[in-house]
């Protein structure tokens, strides 16, 4: 497949010596002036890819935080096409950030594969994480989304072995995420950073794709801690809560817009030598 913006952004990111940032929320909680309020706030205090999230009924993978975004953006009558308005919108003012729908196969699948990926492609979407769909089922999404010019993003965690992990990196693209712990969204961050920097060696030695840490991922320290051997710190259920913690579209911009720029800011130092 063609170079994606997802490719693009990590050899600039290598150019420049700092791992990605790479912030989640999930589309149309509240509300769709909440998400496209967040969405150009999270660029603007530095944010390098931006996770969007697919509210579905049934997240198996999310904690609490998440999972009731998502009850919230369904209460407020989101849908997968308004998800993809989010990106279309956003596409009018940034050409260049990259944008990775993250969720559940079942939208999807009700929503029909083919017309689903041409729809995608269309509003400027660039890669999907569907975490409920195997590598044994690629033909269903996987190999389709690529065929389309989507990268397809597979998640390793603590528990992918050795056998499993080139089965699992088969077909990904774009990037790897590495889940630093085993569990739900929004877990506390596994404190041992030699560990998460193991693993991330061990993942790299199969694939020279980029891998992203997350998980538990709420402070600028923490950021900083986990991109000295990761390619991308990925923060989640942190925006989530920020959102949520809002009184309005404009309040939660400011929001987050406060949390990313201590991230990035984690980020950036990540790489810089001590005393320098």
């Amino acid at each position: 497949m063609s170079q994606t913006r997802i490719d693009r952004r990590f050899v600039k990111l290598r150019e420049e010596g700092r791992p990605a940032l790479v912030t989640y929320f999930m589309a149309g909680d509240p509300d769709i002036e909440t998400s496209n309020a967040v969405i150009a706030a999270l660029t603007k205090s530095g944010a390098d890819i931006i996770e969007l999230g697919m509210p579905f009924s049934d997240p198996m993978a999310d904690g609490p935080t998440i999972q009731t975004a998502g009850q919230r953006a369904l209460a407020g009558g989101q849908t997968l096409p308004k998800t993809l308005d989010v990106a279309r919108q956003f596409r009018k003012s940034d050409d260049e950030t990259p944008i990775v729908l993250m969720g559940y196969y079942n939208p999807i699948y009700v929503y029909g594969v083919e017309r689903f990926l041409a729809d995608a492609k269309a509003a400027g979407i660039d890669g999907l994480i569907v975490v409920d769909l195997p590598p044994e089922m690629d033909e269903e999404l996987c190999i389709p989304a690529r065929q389309a010019g989507l990268n397809f993003i597979r998640l390793a965690t603590p528990t992918t072995d050795e056998k499993r992990l080139p089965k699992v990196l088969t077909n990904t693209s774009g990037f790897v995420y590495y889940v630093s712990m085993t569990g739900i969204t929004g877990s506390s961050l596994a404190t041992d950073t030699r560990g998460v920097s193991e693993a991330v060696a061990r993942i790299k030695a199969h694939t020279d794709l980029p891998v992203c840490v997350g998980f538990g991922v709420k402070t600028e320290e923490q950021a900083r801690a986990i991109g000295v051997a990761a390619d991308g710190v990925v923060v989640g259920s942190a925006i989530v809560s920020a959102i949520a913690a809002a009184n309005s579209p404009e309040g939660a911009a400011d929001a987050v817009s406060t949390l990313v720029g201590s991230l990035a800011r984690g980020c950036a130092a990540a790489r810089i030598p001590v005393g320098a």
